[in-house]
């Protein structure tokens, strides 16, 4: 199979995943409720709940690609130019809908598997209607540990990734240099608090970290909003969500043929498919833990829908702004990501304001945004990584919880010892290439669901506790 055969594949496997997940919300399946008792409520109110999905799912892109990605972009291939298709839109595709529906389907999957039939909460568990009781065996373990290692060194890698960010900021605040040495402490910083946070659980430290986080980060947004180019932000976003909904499915569908605009595809949009795919157990099973006690259709709405409406307006505020200050300034932010692309927003902030003490205040703010955005990346993420490992149990050691998080800061911080970027790099790579068997898994999540929800309905069960009884403890 080749190149692009793959990347036909991913394309048809990601709109699928979408469209079924619409069919789903609209059908009676829409009202089944996640949990063990089908009068259960929600845990958290929604403000924390939305807090939480931003946070562990792709909150974190938003500020280290939110403006160098439409710069990229200003290079559209040439099926898409002198088209209607613009840097924002195509960004759009790729952090819109698409990835939030992975997520949300992963999440539906293994919140009815585990809350509503009693399986335990690991992704083994999405499986129990294709392989019955080989969950249990080599094959569920199998599945579990590819899990983990994609969960632990996907995570291990943004925290590094992170750290040459926030080390970036800064040096452009403090004038601290750019080292290794020093992002390494940044990263036993990060995990320091992010044990922290782990071990106080999802109800106190995650919870509480993600609402600081969201409102910190509205603000500095906002900020923006109303010092940068409003008018210019407002009818980019407009515009650009206008023509990502009307040309949706012709947009999300687009087949590279020549060599050319292929190797474009496979770089971008083929990549992004990969990556969320890649990162849909960690995410997903996140998502199935926060959001029990919530229907399927309330899921459905809230993970795909509404975040997409938010994240793109919040990424055309910084997108915008950076194409706003790369003509105004002869490709002042072209230069910048080229450079160093984790110092795009701290360029860009002191380009656009023009008062040094709101610089600095900006400045500020967008550290702590960002470090806290990795800090609960990796709370959550060694949350998840102690499901998969202890057998799929809500309730573990606390012990386990802290090495987890600690793992997680020594093979990033290993990672920059050992080769550096370069490394980093490698490791995303290798995380990207588990996409194409976790993108089966998505395929083979569609069919356990209609498989289970079939079987339910015709025992009179679907809106009923219907446990399955475990093979063994877990």
């Amino acid at each position: 199979m080749g190149n692009d055969q793959f990347n036909t594949w991913f394309i048809i496997v990601i709109n699928l995943t979408f469209v079924s997940l619409i069919i789903l919300a609209l059908t009676k399946y829409g009202k089944i409720r996640i949990g063990y008792k089908g009068d259960s409520k929600p845990k958290f109110k929604r403000f924390a709940w939305y807090a939480m999905l931003f946070s562990a799912g792709i909150g974190i892109g938003i500020f280290f690609y939110g403006i160098a990605e439409p710069i990229y972009h200003l290079n559209l291939p040439s099926a898409l130019e002198n088209s209607d298709y613009s840097p924002l839109s195509v960004m759009f595709l790729h952090w819109g809908f698409h990835p939030w529906a992975i997520y949300a389907l992963v999440a539906i999957g293994i919140g009815y598997f585990s809350f509503n039939k009693g399986l335990p909460v690991t992704i083994r568990s999405l499986f129990y209607p294709l392989i019955k009781d080989k969950i249990y065996g080599i094959w569920g373990d199998v599945i579990d540990t590819i899990a983990v290692l994609s969960v632990l060194f996907g995570l291990s890698t943004s925290l590094g990734l992170g750290a040459r960010q926030i080390n970036a900021g800064f040096n452009s605040v403090f004038n601290i240099p750019i080292s290794t040495s020093i992002q390494i402490i940044l990263i036993i910083i990060i995990t320091f608090f992010a044990t922290l946070s782990v071990v106080s659980g999802i109800s106190k430290g995650i919870r509480i970290l993600s609402e600081t986080n969201i409102k910190l980060s509205a603000i500095l947004l906002l900020t923006i909003l109303i010092l940068g180019p409003t008018m210019i932000i407002l009818k980019d976003y407009l515009f650009s969500f206008f023509y990502y909904i009307i040309n949706f499915f012709k947009l999300s569908s687009y087949v590279a043929e020549d060599q050319a605009n292929i190797v474009w595809q496979s770089g971008w949009t083929i990549f992004y498919w990969a990556w969320w795919f890649s990162w849909s157990p960690f995410v997903g099973l996140f998502i199935a833990r926060i959001s029990r006690g919530r229907t399927i259709r309330e899921i459905i709405l809230g993970v795909t829908i509404i975040p997409t409406i938010i994240i793109t307006f919040v990424m055309t505020i910084l997108g915008s702004s950076g194409l706003y200050l790369n003509d105004k300034f002869d490709n002042i932010m072209t230069n910048a990501i080229d450079n160093d692309i984790s110092t795009s927003l701290f360029v860009m902030i002191n380009n656009l304001i023009s008062n040094d003490i709101v610089i600095v205040i900006l400045s500020i703010v967008a550290l702590i945004s960002i470090i806290l955005f990795f800090v609960t990346s990796s709370d959550s993420g060694s949350l998840v990584v102690d499901n998969l490992t202890s057998g799929g149990k809500l309730h573990s050691p606390k012990s386990q919880r802290v090495f987890w998080a600690c793992m997680e800061g020594f093979i990033a911080a290993a990672a920059l010892l050992l080769g550096g970027t370069q490394a980093l790099n490698t490791l995303q790579s290798i995380i990207i290439i588990t996409g194409l068997p976790f993108s089966i898994m998505i395929i083979s999540i569609l069919i356990s669901l209609i498989k289970q929800f079939i079987e339910d309905e015709k025992k009179g069960l679907i809106l009923k506790k219907t446990k399955i009884k475990p093979k063994k403890e877990m």
